[in-house]
């Protein structure tokens, strides 16, 4: 791909051997093409003539592709002490760290990438230092801001969904826009609500798209986040999530996978998930401290592996059931997953009234294989062949959805356990009178 453009460069550099432009392009090349002792020295020669900053930081990128990382960190940290404000060097000498196990230091390097860029999150670093920074004993909780995500996205990048969007507009955004009506009534903003449906149906797209709606800020918490193999630090790190929380209002307080935080005490044996279960009901009736202004959600798959105390009043008291992607919602997902791909003559409405009870996930998994026949045929012929309407009705005969063994069981709950008509939504689904 890259060899015949590193050639032609090559050549051009003969009749031109100080051409720093070309130079740049070459050495940049180099680097993405992986020829990275070829790109080491290129950058080396580039750096005699230039002296440049940019020159500079594609040698330490060059090192951290070699793994030279001690070598990338002495030029990061000059670019740094030369006052260069590009946050990309930042994220790269935080990386650098991390593989010379100074946690700390990288901590404090992306802390000032953040500052420099709020919309410059790495994934790859969050997943790497977020749990070490939570867990840490800090003063000012502002300083885990990286920790906290503003959403791009609200209720209109969520298609279809409209019941669901509905329900979460009227008991949770109306009182987070309008609290002063409610506070001239006695009640506080915020509270609880718990998305429960099927697997890879969207409730985490949604928590982010609510917290979108009210221009509110979003902190999503996972099982890592929280759960520490020391006696008493699974505790700690909960509550200091909900300190963070507390001391950026607007906010959305995001739990993914609640059940396994919040499973049925009786069902355990050991003490420390009860004191966790403990811990977590203080910080939702903010017994020590006031929750005003935060929308605390969590999302599960089983809701009825929860323990009843997280349903009272004050605590996830509302439930709003998360079902697969209506017939707009599906239409939306397939255009999205098939835009800028080779297609032909597909009636998206048509395919998508045949994929009832898919989840997102299952309409990503089908398209996932659709491509791959069709990059069989494309090998053959030498030449992309598009998807047409009848690759994908093939692959729906081979494709079923996941979410059945979800409604099997779903069902026996809503219709034996179901005294107080919580699982309500799941027949009406169905189409099943109690």
């Amino acid at each position: 791909m890259y060899d015949e453009a590193i050639q032609n460069l090559k050549d051009a550099l003969r009749f031109s051997p100080d051409n720093i432009p070309l130079k740049s392009i070459l050495a940049e090349t180099l680097l993405k093409a992986n020829r990275l002792d070829e790109a080491e020295q290129a950058y080396m020669s580039l750096i005699t003539l230039t002296n440049d900053a940019k020159a500079k930081f594609g040698l330490a990128k060059t090192f951290f592709q070699k793994e030279a990382y001690a070598k990338a960190n002495v030029i990061l940290e000059e670019l740094i002490d030369n006052g260069d404000n590009n946050h990309e060097i930042y994220i790269l000498h935080a990386k650098a760290l991390i593989h010379e196990h100074d946690i700390t230091k990288a901590i404090e390097i992306y802390r000032k990438a953040l500052a420099l860029n709020p919309q410059c999150q790495d994934a790859e670093l969050d997943a790497q230092l977020r749990q070490v920074n939570v867990v840490e004993e800090v003063g000012d909780v502002a300083d885990n801001a990286y920790f906290i995500q503003h959403p791009s996205i609200d209720f209109a990048h969520v298609g279809g969904m409209e019941e669901v969007k509905k329900e979460i507009d009227l008991k949770i955004i109306k009182p987070l826009l309008h609290p002063e009506l409610y506070k001239a009534y006695g009640k506080k903003t915020g509270g609880g609500i718990l998305l429960y449906g099927p697997p890879g149906c969207g409730k985490t797209y949604i928590a982010k798209a609510t917290a979108g709606q009210v221009k509110a800020r979003f902190i999503s918490v996972g099982l890592n986040d929280i759960l520490d193999m020391w006696i008493g630090n699974s505790e700690k790190n909960l509550h200091h999530i909900f300190e963070i929380a507390r001391q950026n209002t607007p906010c959305v307080l995001f739990f993914d996978e609640i059940d396994a935080l919040g499973a049925s005490r009786s069902d355990m044996r050991q003490s420390s998930g009860r004191h966790l279960i403990n811990q977590f009901l203080q910080e939702l009736d903010g017994v020590e401290n006031e929750n005003d202004g935060i929308l605390i959600m969590g999302a599960t798959n089983t809701p009825w592996h929860l323990d009843q105390a997280f349903r009272r009043p004050g605590r996830f008291d509302r439930i709003v059931f998360v079902p697969p992607p209506d017939n707009i919602a599906r239409e939306a997902i397939l255009k999205i997953k098939l835009a800028g791909k080779p297609t032909s003559g597909i009636d998206y409405h048509q395919i998508a009234k045949k994929m009832e009870q898919y989840s997102g996930a299952d309409i990503e998994a089908l398209i996932d294989k659709t491509i791959e026949d069709k990059l069989t045929e494309s090998f053959n012929s030498g030449v992309p062949q598009p998807i047409a309407q009848q690759d994908l009705l093939s692959t729906l005969k081979r494709h079923k959805p996941s979410t059945a063994e979800w409604f099997s069981t779903a069902k026996n709950f809503a219709l034996f356990a179901n005294e107080s008509g919580l699982y309500d939504d799941i027949l009406t689904y169905m189409k099943i009178k109690k």
